[in-house]
């Protein structure tokens, strides 16, 4: 394939996609509702974390649904959340049968963020090829181990794919080297063949289209390099799409105010040591300077 030129992607970019407006008057349906599938008994936290941001990133109405065993605690940990308990594999992964469950959420959400913090990758692959059909009419970003699915065939709904260089060797087959070196041809490959927006995390993120669009960032920080701040950007980009962006341009709004919120606490703490939890309290302030 001709490989398409990778356009920075900058402040000024996102311009060009201002975030939609409900206007002063609108209730909370007006910014759509987001379901943040996530968290296994090691990883609770994961399925917080990513909530709190699409919330952050000014999605009206968020719904967490994650393993039973950890239900009781996330829905003291995220009041503003509803949380339903889904039953699970033997591996503690998500159980298929789950879905019905789910399933009456589907008229009502605008975007699904599945994978954050999943465990029991075998197991939990009946659950999400159930679960895509269901939410056909949404954005689904696929996080983590529900990624493994875009190896099987290639999409045929709006779904955004978040591999780091160790989760995209996983896929593909190729080395975390290979994919270092050719994290544009790589990405781009990708979005055509599973026809998904690729976001290829790293140092410098790339954000590939089917449509053959590609975006680099190259602003990111060292400090963002740190436990849990992927499930943070999921979250963002979860967020995003429930107000109504497409998938490209919620990535896009994601991967700058992520970064940005990095660079506000890499400012006031230092480049590294602050935490995955903290990014979410710069992200309003960040949306406000950026939507200026």
């Amino acid at each position: 394939m001709v490989l398409p030129r990778a356009a920075a992607l900058t402040e000024a970019s996102l311009a060009h996609w201002p975030l939609p407006d409900p206007g002063p008057n609108a209730d909370k349906e007006a910014r759509g509702q987001v379901l943040v599938i996530a968290g296994s008994t090691e990883l609770r936290g994961a399925a917080l974390l990513a909530g709190i941001a699409a919330l952050r990133a000014g999605a009206g109405k968020l719904t967490i649904a994650c393993p039973a065993s950890i239900a009781p605690g996330l829905a003291l940990a995220v009041p503003e959340s509803r949380v339903i308990p889904l039953p699970e594999t033997r591996g503690g992964g998500l159980a298929a049968r789950g879905c019905e469950a789910l399933a009456p959420l589907a008229e009502r959400v605008a975007a699904v963020v599945v994978g954050p913090g999943l465990r029991d990758e075998r197991g939990s692959m009946p659950f999400v090829r159930r679960l895509l059909p269901l939410f056909r009419e949404c954005t689904v970003l696929l996080d983590s181990i529900a990624m493994s699915v875009a190896t099987e065939r290639p999409f045929d709904t709006p779904v955004l794919l978040t591999p780091h260089a160790g989760e995209m060797a996983h896929l593909s087959g190729l080395s975390k080297e290979a994919i270092a070196q050719e994290a544009l041809a790589v990405a781009c490959e990708a979005a055509v063949r599973w026809n998904a927006c690729v976001v290829l995390k790293g140092a410098r993120t790339i954000i590939a289209t089917p449509q053959g669009r590609a975006w680099r960032f190259d602003d990111g920080s060292l400090g963002l390099a740190t436990s849990g701040s992927g499930d943070v950007l999921a979250g963002l980009m979860g967020g995003f799409a429930a107000r109504g962006l497409p998938p490209e341009q919620a990535a896009a709004w994601a991967v700058v105010v992520h970064a940005k919120a990095g660079n506000n606490l890499g400012r006031r703490l230092g480049p590294v040591g602050y935490l995955a939890r903290e990014l979410g309290g710069e992200v309003p302030a960040v949306m406000r300077k950026l939507g200026r």
